[in-house]
């Protein structure tokens, strides 16, 4: 299966998570051996469509001029609503 694509953004860290959330976009993080943590949002309806297809694949990432080949690590959902809460990636 292809890697699925996906542009990522670096968080605004003057908002709260659930602001986040309103405006459309996933908090996340993106982490790895050897490199720094990034605080990310997710555009919400491009993820949805791209984790449809590729739940346990490999992601690439594209956060401005840096690419990234990830997993899921965790999937934070609240199950009531459906709604997803955070996604955290761990890149290779």
């Amino acid at each position: 299966m292809a890697n699925a694509k996906l542009k990522i953004e670096n968080r605004d860290e003057n908002k709260n998570p659930r602001q986040i959330r309103t405006a459309g976009f996933i908090p996340g993080s993106i982490y790895g051996k050897g490199m720094e943590a990034k605080n990310i949002q997710i555009n919400t309806h491009e993820f949805e469509m791209a984790y449809k297809n590729n739940k346990d694949g490999e992601w690439e990432l594209t956060l401005g001029k840096e690419k990234f080949n990830a997993t899921i690590q965790e999937l934070q959902k609240n199950y009531a609503t459906n709604e997803l809460l955070n996604v955290e990636f761990l890149a290779k």
